[in-house]
């Protein structure tokens, strides 16, 4: 006799922690109805689950919308509330980064340029020195430092002249649109805008350390506009606290100076870190570049300012960034918004027609035109920044299915599909589906946003079939969407549809 077995308890109280992963017990816990081993999962019996923890947990079954393909073997399809335009939060990203891989090319590369219109006399260059920005979305301060070394290592040691920026790559003449957050932090790294003259992600990390002697606190990089009120007192060693015992407040001045003052106690052995974006991006990157110039034994006379490079300037020295495939790892992995909506703006400017003068629309614009050359629906799609990080953009779980299925056939799939965390192993998807036996199953971007909660991606079931699989979640609160959507993840591993009916089980 074919066996069922039913597992249910109730979902409240589940993913109350930032953060926390779906633990096997956790998924248990959960209300599920299969099939015993050896069968298959009834379509409809599948989504009526699904419905059903939507309808439990957040008494709206509305609130979620599922898109689940089978692209390798046997499975029915699913979709559910799948034509409804939801808010997708971080898995827009998905979007944004298959569209480079086949607009951009998986080669693509950014070029940042150092040139002079001034002369060589000695070890001294009598002139400016111009750094012509290309947009890379991740031009950090390892590869600043190879650059200005390398210059050094030509024997300059003093420039006489300003370091210029020179941010003319992108057509933004109207700005870009403003996501106001309500976490009361403007300083975090999620919220840090794109630029022209991006660099090192416009960030700082503080850190303080406790020993013998007190305590120490430095900021990588040291910029003289910023100064470490260091009110960190030192206590005999003991268990290290979290990063939330500790409070960084930034104090603004009048002259562009901020002052982070931080309180707490810290055991001897123990470090606690922060990473704030505190300075406008041309503030920030002039005073990076001096800064760096002085610590290798550099001298310079001027300041920084943006400028023009002149025609007939020398080119001096230059970095390669790694290529496109690398950047949309780092993009999907760890959900950089900054470095997404870069990519969307370059994008835009290398696809800009001769009328255009915003490259984010342009790159807006190119994005839709290919996917309507694919045969992509992209009614009500909203589009906005390219990262999720947005009030406005919008998409249904089928469009973005569409995509995942078309990805799945593009000469750069396994490019897209590495990018993406693996479950219970990295990335965002590190803490999630752990102890279940689906470390690796699926390639999972994950999206949080105040209402939203989103996963899409590539999962593979007991069958070794591998599925396109879309969830999203617009809900007030979403913090229990999270574990639905595992458990989405977690039965269509376990028990997906394939079409056989419970009722047709029988005996032998």
């Amino acid at each position: 006799m074919w066996q069922l077995r039913s597992i249910a308890v109730d979902l409240t109280g589940l993913y109350r922690s930032l953060g926390a992963g779906l633990t096997a017990a956790a998924l248990l816990s959960l209300p599920v109805t299969a099939a015993a081993e050896g069968t298959t999962t009834e379509p409809r019996l599948w989504s009526n689950e699904v419905q059903g923890l939507a309808q439990e947990s957040l008494d709206d079954v509305n609130g979620l919308s599922v898109a689940a393909v089978p692209l390798d073997g046997p499975g029915i399809e699913q979709f559910i509330n799948a034509d409804t335009v939801m808010s997708p939060g971080s898995i827009m990203k998905l979007l944004t980064t298959y569209a480079a891989l086949e607009i951009l090319g998986p080669n693509y590369r950014w070029t940042t340029r150092f040139y002079t219109d001034g002369d060589f006399e000695g070890d001294t260059l009598k002139g400016d020195l111009y750094v012509y920005f290309d947009g890379d979305p991740k031009l950090t301060i390892e590869r600043l430092w190879v650059v200005l070394r390398e210059i050094r290592a030509m024997g300059v040691r003093n420039i006489e002249g300003d370091v210029v920026l020179d941010g003319r790559v992108f057509a933004l003449p109207d700005g870009l649109p403003k996501f106001h957050d309500n976490g009361n932090n403007p300083h975090r790294p999620f919220l840090v805008e794109p630029s022209p003259v991006l660099l090192n992600m416009n960030l700082v990390h503080f850190q303080v350390r406790a020993d013998e002697r007190g305590t120490q606190a430095w900021a990588t990089p040291a910029l003289p506009a910023i100064t470490i009120d260091n009110r960190i007192t030192a206590i005999e060693e003991g268990p290290c606290p979290s990063r939330r015992r500790f409070t960084w407040e930034p104090v603004f001045d009048n002259r562009g100076n901020v002052t982070v003052t931080v309180e707490g106690e810290l055991p001897e052995g123990c470090r606690t870190t922060s990473y704030l974006s505190l300075l406008p991006q041309d503030q920030y990157s002039g005073e990076l570049i001096i800064s760096m110039w002085q610590e290798l034994g550099g001298t310079i006379s001027g300041g920084w300012r943006q400028g023009v490079t002149p025609s007939g300037s020398r080119l001096v020295s230059s970095t390669t960034s790694p290529d496109l495939v690398t950047m949309v790892r780092d993009i999907n992995k760890w959900s950089s918004n900054v470095m997404a909506r870069q990519l969307l703006i370059t994008i835009g400017a290398e696809n800009r027609h001769p009328a255009d003068n915003d490259d984010r629309v342009s790159g807006i614009r190119a994005i839709y035109d290919w996917l309507e050359g694919k045969g992509i629906d992209t009614q009500g799609m909203v589009i906005d920044n390219g990262s999720g990080l947005s009030r406005h953009a919008r998409m249904t779980a089928r469009q973005l299915s569409a995509i995942l299925t078309n990805a799945w056939s593009s000469p750069y799939s396994a490019d897209l599909m590495t990018s993406m965390p693996l479950t219970a192993m990295d990335g965002t998807m590190a803490r999630r589906l752990r102890d279940l036996d689906m470390e690796g199953m699926g390639r999972i971007k994950t999206g949080s946003l105040q209402d939203v909660r989103s996963v899409a991606g590539f999962t593979r079931d007991d069958n070794n079939t591998t599925w396109a699989v879309v969830g999203i979640i617009n809900h007030s609160p979403a913090w229990k969407g999270q574990s639905i959507l595992d458990k989405v993840l977690y039965t269509l591993h376990t028990n997906p549809p394939t079409g056989t009916a419970l009722s047709q089980a029988g005996t032998q």
